[in-house]
């Protein structure tokens, strides 16, 4: 990779998922000096705003008000966040979408990539963000593909190969999650909370992402070698990894 500092890319299909999802992660990345950029989708205008259509607001009003919180919660996590405004419910895949998506692989140039898993029966936007993200860590590792404006990449722009990892979705066993990596967010977890309290029109999701990161974090202990001393209140958060591992050593 291009930069001296690692840097997480994180994926959203909408502006809350980030949060519940990943913000332990993103939290934690940042607190240790790397940069993390999350790149979100759509506003979750239409299907995660249900407050504000109830409240008589109109479309432009509502995407303004989820881009608030979404930036609020950002600057919580201490990481970066830009829009794609591709909309929602439903998140159309589609060759501009993906185009689009390139280029935020290329200007960041991840190390790591988090983002949905690729089932979720209970919301399609999901899946095609993660189907999208995945096309796109592919396509921008291609010289001889484009950017969206037509132009070509320079050697040094086009990306490597970074680990992608599923963060966990809403209702774990009917998305087949499975999580093969768990995280201590233990430090992080303030920060997440913070950015949790930024979302009020989904106040009903904070217990049970906190609640998560407990049962998570129990997870963490009885699966961490016995020497790491970890507290009694750890938390965590729980991810799959979709390409395989690389290492020189079994650990």
């Amino acid at each position: 990779m291009s930069s001296s500092v690692p840097t997480l890319l994180v994926v959203s299909a909408h502006a809350g998922d980030f949060v519940w999802r990943a913000g332990g992660a993103i939290a934690a990345a940042t607190q240790r000096g790397e940069r993390a950029v999350i790149a979100c989708l759509s506003y979750g205008e239409r299907g995660e705003s249900a407050s504000q259509w109830l409240a008589g607001k109109g479309l432009d009003e509502i995407k303004a008000i989820r881009r608030g919180e979404a930036e609020a919660a950002a600057s919580a996590l201490g990481a970066e966040i830009e829009f794609l405004d591709l909309g929602d419910y439903p998140l159309i895949e589609s060759p501009e979408a993906v185009a689009k998506l390139v280029d935020v692989f290329r200007r960041t140039q991840p190390d790591v990539v988090l983002t949905h898993p690729l089932l979720d029966p209970y919301n399609g936007d999901h899946p095609a963000a993660a189907r999208m993200a995945l096309q796109a860590r592919v396509l921008a590792q291609a010289i001889g593909v484009a950017n969206s404006d037509g132009s070509f990449p320079s050697k040094e722009d086009i990306i490597g190969a970074p680990p992608v990892f599923f963060f966990e979705p809403h209702q774990s066993e009917q998305c087949d999650f499975k999580p093969n990596v768990l995280l201590d967010i233990t430090a992080a977890f303030p920060a997440k909370r913070a950015a949790m309290e930024c979302l009020p029109a989904q106040k009903h999701m904070w217990t049970y992402y906190t609640d998560l990161a407990v049962r998570r974090g129990v997870q963490v202990k009885r699966n961490a070698a016995a020497n790491l001393g970890l507290a009694h209140e750890t938390m965590g958060e729980a991810y799959m990894r979709y390409y395989p591992q690389v290492t020189d050593v079994l650990r």
